[in-house]
């Protein structure tokens, strides 16, 4: 493994873990540590945004350019998000909402996957 998997691999994991955990200090009530939740999930998004500059610098690519592609991308994936995670409120917390939540999450699969052909295109 080279070494740039490596820290990348490291990085993300402990991001990921951080971030998660924060979102779920925040949105779960019977915690009761919404603050410190915002808090532990901000820096879990520090370390993720670190491990994306430092994995560039260690590979040698160019510093990621803000143009209207980069921009119209990440407000696509945001959006997909977003659609991924309502459906699997409807499935999990809303009650009675089951199916339709499930409708919502594939859905919201579907339009993640379309970031693919987006970002490396077709060939």
């Amino acid at each position: 493994m080279k070494k740039e998997n490596f820290v990348t691999l490291v990085m993300s994991t402990i991001g990921g873990l951080i971030f998660a955990l924060g979102m779920c200090m925040a949105l779960l009530p019977e915690w009761n540590t919404f603050k410190q939740g915002i808090v532990c999930g901000a820096v879990g998004a520090v370390v993720l945004i670190a491990m994306v500059i430092v994995r560039r610098k260690m590979t040698g690519a160019l510093p990621i350019q803000l143009n209207g592609r980069t921009i119209g991308i990440i407000a696509y994936s945001v959006f997909s998000t977003l659609v991924l995670g309502v459906g699997m409120c409807m499935a999990i917390i809303w009650e009675g909402l089951m199916i339709w939540g499930i409708i919502v999450g594939i859905v919201g699969i579907g339009l993640l996957l379309g970031l693919i052909p987006m970002i490396k295109g077709i060939k």
